[in-house]
C-alpha cells in the first residue's frame, strides 16, 4: 500500500501532495503562486532573492509531481496497456523503468505501468525524511540535487509520452492551452537550474526551443 492507503494498481492519480510541513514550503508556495499569477513564468521559476537553492528545488519538485500527476490522470482511460504497450515519445525514443532497487534491470512495460512505478518511485523519494526533511533546519542530503535531477527527466518522459501520444485527446478534453502552459513552467525551470541533460529533451527539442529561444 502506498502513503495515501491507495492500491498499488490503482490507476488514477493520488491525492495532491503538499509541501513539507515545518519547512519554509507555505512561504516559498505563496511566492510561486503571486508569481504564477503575475503570468510571467520567467520571474515564477527565478529563485528568490535570499532564499535557500535546496529549499526553492524541494517545493517546486513537489509542485511539478502534483501537476504531471494531475495532467496524466486525465488519460489514464485512453493510455492503456493496449493503446500503448510500451512507454515511447515518437517512434524513436522507448523508455524502460529500473529504479536501481528493486527493479535493477531496465524493463520493458506500458506506458501506464511506467508511470505507476514512476510516481510510486517519485512518491517514497518526497516522503524520505532523509532526502527531503521535513523539519525547518534540517540539511538536505549533498546528493540532494542529483535526486531532483533524475525526478525532473523522469518527470519530462511523461510529458513527451503524452505530447507524443496523447496530443489529440488533450485538444479534444480542451486541456491543450492547460498542458502547454504547465510543460513550459516546467521547462524553464529546468532550464533555470540545469536539472535535464539536453540529449534527455530531444523528443521534444522543436517545442522545448520555442518556449526557451523567446526569453
Amino acid at each position: 500500500m502506498s502513503l495515501f492507503g491507495l492500491g498499488r494498481n490503482q490507476r488514477t492519480f493520488r491525492p495532491k501532495k503538499s509541501a513539507p510541513s515545518g519547512s519554509k514550503g507555505a512561504q516559498l508556495r505563496k511566492h510561486i503562486d503571486a508569481t504564477l499569477g503575475s503570468g510571467n513564468l520567467r520571474e515564477a521559476v527565478r529563485l528568490p532573492t535570499g532564499e535557500d537553492l535546496n529549499e526553492w528545488l524541494a517545493v517546486n519538485t513537489v509542485d511539478f509531481f502534483n501537476q504531471v500527476n494531475l495532467l496524466y490522470g486525465t488519460l489514464t482511460e485512453f493510455c492503456t496497456p493496449e493503446n500503448c504497450p510500451t512507454m515511447t515519445a515518437g517512434p524513436k525514443y522507448e523508455y524502460r523503468w529500473a529504479d536501481g532497487v528493486q527493479i535493477k534491470k531496465p524493463i520493458e512495460v506500458s506506458a501506464s505501468k511506467y508511470v505507476e512505478y514512476l510516481m510510486d518511485w517519485i512518491e517514497s523519494q518526497l516522503d524520505d525524511e532523509s532526502i527531503f526533511p521535513q523539519k525547518l533546519g534540517t540539511p538536505f542530503p549533498p546528493n540532494f540535487k542529483e535526486v531532483v535531477k533524475t525526478i525532473f527527466k523522469r518527470l519530462f518522459r511523461v510529458y513527451a509520452h503524452i505530447y507524443h501520444s496523447h496530443f489529440q485527446k488533450i485538444v479534444s478534453l480542451k486541456e491543450e492551452a492547460h498542458l502547454n502552459t504547465c510543460f513550459k513552467h516546467f521547462i524553464l525551470f529546468t532550464h533555470e537550474f540545469g536539472l535535464i541533460d539536453k540529449r534527455e529533451l530531444a523528443p521534444l527539442q522543436e517545442l522545448i526551443e520555442s518556449i526557451i529561444v523567446p526569453y
